[in-house]
């Protein structure tokens, strides 16, 4: 699973154990509608909240929160707040145009805790019937890490920029990883790795595996995930990010070498890929001064 994959990705394992030191927060990365609680048993995880998920009630409401933060958070960062008064965060990453993960972060407040805000807590935690040790969930809330708003966004914008990676490395592993694939298609990727440069249609692929077209477009979608045409448009893109690792290969040089056959289309297609232009990502890869080089 592509989720997986990346939380074992060395890149992942270092970001997750260097947020947690110096945010003191909890972290997760959880694929697309998994049914489970945000950051719960997270070595940094809140004992309030921790407490609160041992309550079938609490834990229900906690479900329904992170429902409504992984759609709001399908359009971009966002932070929204549980009926005790503390905040969860979620951040899309995505495989094109496509939400496969959210990183998670939060279990905080945005303000001072207080004895009225805590009594309401408890008020619907008794309605509900919910056998939770009061005393002690007390002393958790108020010793919950508060954050000013603008340390909360400063997060949230480490996340994001965190997310941009890891949808990067999502397409490297989308291309370049399979699992239990038919020879086929082990040998219709070859094909393509050695001709992606070139105009390369589908027929031309199937033909050159000896199957029709129909069926190379079923098990090649079966079992990479992917579309051919799809597929092609990712291939060439990380061909294009390894030319670009030369900082003296132009950006037009770098995708006519790839196979795309215009400009407009290999923008187009970088874009939506990457989440990023190319002379913005040229940018970020060698600095300003390289920019207008395309």
């Amino acid at each position: 699973m592509l989720v997986e994959r990346l939380k074992r990705s060395r890149i992942y394992c270092d970001y997750e154990a260097a947020f947690r030191e110096i945010t003191g927060l909890p972290i997760n990365l959880r694929p697309v509608g998994a049914f489970d609680l945000h950051n719960h048993g997270d070595p940094k995880e809140n004992p309030h909240c921790a407490l609160m998920a041992g309550s079938n009630h609490s834990c229900a409401a906690c479900l329904r929160l992170q429902m409504k933060v992984e759609e709001a958070a399908k359009r971009g960062p966002k932070t929204l707040q549980c009926f005790a008064g503390l905040c969860d965060s979620s951040v899309p990453v995505r495989l094109g145009d496509h939400v496969v993960a959210f990183l998670e972060t939060g279990q905080i407040l945005l303000h001072q805790p207080s004895k009225r805000e805590f009594a309401k807590t408890k008020r619907e935690l008794l309605k509900w019937g919910s056998v939770i040790d009061l005393q002690r969930l007390e002393q958790a809330y108020f010793e919950t890490r508060v954050l000013t708003k603008k340390q909360n966004d400063s997060i949230l914008c480490l996340l994001a920029i965190f997310a941009q990676q890891l949808s990067g490395l999502s397409n490297q592993l989308a291309v370049r990883e399979s699992t239990a694939q038919l020879p086929v298609v082990t040998m219709a990727r070859v094909y393509i790795a050695k001709h992606q440069s070139e105009e390369l249609s589908l027929g031309q692929v199937a033909r050159a595996v000896n199957i029709t077209a129909f069926y190379f477009c079923k098990v090649f979608k079966q079992s990479t995930g992917l579309t051919f045409i799809d597929y092609l448009a990712r291939a060439r893109i990380e061909a294009v990010k390894a030319f670009l690792l030369n900082p003296h290969t132009r950006i037009s040089e770098a995708a006519y070498a790839a196979g795309f056959q215009s400009l407009s289309q290999f923008n187009r297609v970088f874009r939506r890929i990457v989440g990023e232009n190319p002379s913005a990502y040229r940018e970020r890869l060698h600095g300003v001064g390289l920019a207008a080089a395309v």
